[in-house]
């Protein structure tokens, strides 16, 4: 195993072991780049795996406190995860590209009351070839010609249902879960629960690849349970190190050449105006005002149907399908924005909080006792960017590594409303079209899972955190490599865009380094 000193400053130091951070870190040791990376969470094995969602809820979520204000949870109002392969250990696997237009929100939409819309300072041709790179390395399926997943019956009604309104892009979704033992992974055996981390490997998880993978070239060392706490720098501003808590809570500083910050939006947001200072009082590249601000999620809601026959919709990937119509931009709907339409399987547990919240005796039970008749869909769609949403510091409150709270507020646009009742309408209309008997919407009850925008990229430093490879325009050395970077969201899971902005920023930062830049 590879340790290098804390006092080695010629080592790159990558925060988060997730989709960001672990792709970096992997991408620069191939390179031979000595890169230390720190991870907040533990370790797990595959034996500690298990497809019981409330069991493994419990080993690899976030749950330090945090407060939502706002149109979101109050208590969690974000679910990511803390541990090595960080949210790659929940997600779907839904690896969707973004639209050309999307990444123009500015441009395509217009000047939206209330919204602060922003075009990415890089074209959809110039991420295309790491979007290639991304699907080929996560082995994404319906791409490259890797053979797409079978469709469940969960599938098998939403397709039905979407045909009968007319939708024609409807397929078994573009996942990152082998269809086939590819990579020393095994195929899908169709385990069903996927957020519950996949406990075979099927599911593209950093901490399945990326992670072994960057182990293997002795350039690479993961400390795991060392909470990041501090960036430090240099009298000339440039980054020197980090400071971070170990597994015995002690302080410890790892020196640096170069540091790239991977902690999901909320632990990204506050280790940054965390590292205040003299020279930046504000946090570390905020002068422009805009770390944690322009705090984007998707508009997300579900749609569930009660079936007149059986469907057994747990058995299967967790997203078995997607309708792809109506994600382009129709301002005849009445509102801006795409909207996807996904397969979904919830629990019971799940189903009785959220479903039918308080809902008690032949109420409750009338519907439960039909689980296996019930099929299910989130809809999905893009949110707008306000500077007023945004990840603050609680100014008394602090955890248990004695960080100030992190303050989530989120305010829902207008635009995001009109969104989401017409999906929904749709979604009752496609479960109806093939014979429900009943449709239930939820809607509200969700926290956050797709977090984005709070360190945004852009050309002017005045109005952005980071240039286009995530460099913050501030401090030279210092890079942000995760979903603060996204200007706009579209409609789309964020990983695939994550992973391939990492890949074009692993790049870059080699560049940098071997030319002495930095």
């Amino acid at each position: 195993m590879t340790e290098f000193a804390r006092t080695d400053a010629s080592v790159v130091v990558v925060i988060g072991s997730g989709a960001s951070g672990a792709v970096v870190a992997n991408s620069l040791a191939q390179r031979s780049v000595d890169v230390v990376c720190l991870e907040a969470g533990r370790r797990l094995s595959f034996a500690d795996m298990s497809n019981n969602e409330a069991e493994m809820f419990g080993k690899f979520t976030w749950l330090d406190r945090r407060i939502g204000t706002g149109d979101t949870l109050a208590n969690f109002p974000v679910w990511n995860c803390k541990t090595v392969g960080g949210t790659t250990m929940h997600w779907t696997g839904t690896s969707l590209r973004l639209q050309p237009h999307e990444m123009k929100a500015r441009s395509t939409y217009g000047d939206i009351p209330g919204a602060n819309l922003a075009d990415w300072p890089l074209t959809y041709d110039e991420l295309a070839p790491y979007y290639d790179q991304a699907e080929d390395r996560m082995g994404v399926t319906g791409t490259h010609g890797i053979e797409r997943l079978p469709g469940n019956n969960n599938y098998k009604v939403f397709e039905a249902g979407a045909k009968k309104l007319g939708y024609q892009e409807i397929n078994t979704n573009n996942v990152a879960i082998n269809s086939a033992a590819r990579d020393g992974r095994p195929g899908c055996i169709q385990l069903g629960f996927c957020i519950s981390g996949c406990k075979i490997g099927a599911k593209w998880s950093t901490a399945y690849t990326e992670i072994p993978a960057a182990e293997a070239t002795e350039h690479f060392e993961l400390r795991t349970e060392c909470m990041a706490v501090e960036i430090r720098h240099d009298a000339t501003g440039k980054v020197s190190g980090v400071a971070y808590l170990d597994q015995d809570g002690m302080l410890r500083e790892q020196k640096a050449r170069a540091v790239c910050v991977g902690g999901n939006v909320v632990e990204t947001s506050r280790l940054l105006l965390n590292s205040r200072s003299k020279k930046f009082p504000d946090g570390l590249a905020n002068s422009s005002g805009m770390v944690g601000r322009n705090y984007m999620r998707h508009v997300l809601a579900g749609a569930v149907g009660l079936m007149p026959g059986p469907v057994n919709l747990h058995r299967g990937t967790h997203q078995a399908g997607v309708v792809t119509d109506d994600r382009g931009n129709d301002r005849s709907r009445g509102f801006v924005g795409g909207i996807l339409y996904l397969t979904v399987p919830f629990t019971p547990d799940v189903f009785g909080k959220i479903l039918m919240p308080g809902a008690w005796g032949e109420r409750l039970t009338s519907v439960m006792e039909k689980y296996d008749h019930l099929a299910a869909m989130l809809v999905h769609g893009e949110d707008m960017a306000q500077t007023s949403n945004r990840i603050t510091l609680h100014p008394s409150e602090t955890d248990q590594y004695g960080l100030p709270v992190p303050v989530i507020h989120y305010d829902e646009h207008p635009n995001s409303r009109k969104l989401m009742r017409h999906a929904l309408d749709r979604a009752r209309e496609m479960y109806e079209a093939v014979g429900a008997t009943g449709v239930f919407d939820m809607i509200d009850v969700f926290p956050a899972t797709h977090n984005m925008g709070t360190a945004r990229m852009g050309r002017n430093p005045k109005t952005s955190v980071c240039n286009a490879f995530g460099q913050t325009h501030d401090i030279e050395n210092l890079f942000v490599s995760d979903g603060s970077l996204f200007p706009s969201v579209g409609c789309e899971n964020p990983t695939l865009t994550i992973v391939a902005l990492a890949l074009r920023q692993a790049d870059y930062v080699y560049e940098q380094l071997t030319s002495g830049a930095i």
